[in-house]
């Protein structure tokens, strides 16, 4: 980010009140942390090439925004004591418009452009071919895998209309996630291995609570 902030932004962008926007910031520290890094990048910058000092010059202001159901009470309590800005809460879906026309400078989304809207319909119906037996998209299932590919790209438009009318002119919109190559499919990796372990140890549990919950019922009925 620094990088990429230090060779695109635009000095005529950085006046007296600077604007960052956190999209999908969760309840924290790691959205602290991405803000913090931007606003340090910024200020060098400024630093760098005007010679000022930027907390002379200029106002920085954050915008946190999450779905309505974050925890923005624990965000909030939390703020870094001794931070170089002002912030605010922005509730709604990153997935539509959250702020007026041209509100920020730079945008960050840390580890929630990977997120749908929703989940692709058909795949947690047992009886259609779109039904996803596993705890994850593995991608052994071509159906399931386009699926959530064909929603992915619906909402990603979405999304990135919706933060293009919000970007100031010239601003930056960072995105972070992970990815993988063409081919390769989720199960295939060590992330991926680990979310099939997972999911076939909370399958084993439900079918033992299941069980327990049977032989309860069966005692109780049969004790009455």
């Amino acid at each position: 980010m620094t990088k990429a902030i230090s060779a695109n932004l635009d000095l005529d962008l950085i006046s007296n009140r600077f604007i960052v926007a956190d999209f999908g910031c969760a309840s924290g520290p790691n959205t602290f942390v991405a803000v913090q890094n931007i606003i340090d990048a910024v200020e060098e910058k400024y630093r760098r090439e005007t010679g000022q000092n930027p907390a002379d010059n200029i106002e920085f202001q954050v915008l946190f925004n999450d779905f309505s159901l974050n925890d923005f009470n624990t965000l909030f309590q939390t703020l870094p004591p001794g931070r170089r800005y002002f912030s605010a809460g922005v509730p709604g879906s990153f997935f539509e418009r959250v702020l007026p026309k041209e509100s920020f400078h730079i945008g960050v989304m840390s580890y929630a452009f990977h997120f749908t809207s929703k989940i692709p319909k058909g795949i947690m119906d047992r009886d259609s071919p779109l039904w996803n037996k596993d705890m994850q998209c593995t991608g052994f299932n071509p159906a399931v895998k386009k699926a959530y590919l064909d929603q992915y790209s619906i909402d990603t438009k979405i999304l990135l209309d919706a933060r293009a009318e919000e970007l100031v002119p010239g601003g930056l919109m960072l995105l972070l996630g992970s990815c993988l190559r063409d081919g390769v499919k989720m199960s295939e990796t060590p992330k991926g291995t680990v979310m099939d372990f997972i999911g076939e140890s909370l399958s084993d549990l439900a079918k033992q609570v299941h069980n327990l919950i049977v032989i309860v019922l069966y005692n109780c009925i049969s004790t009455n």
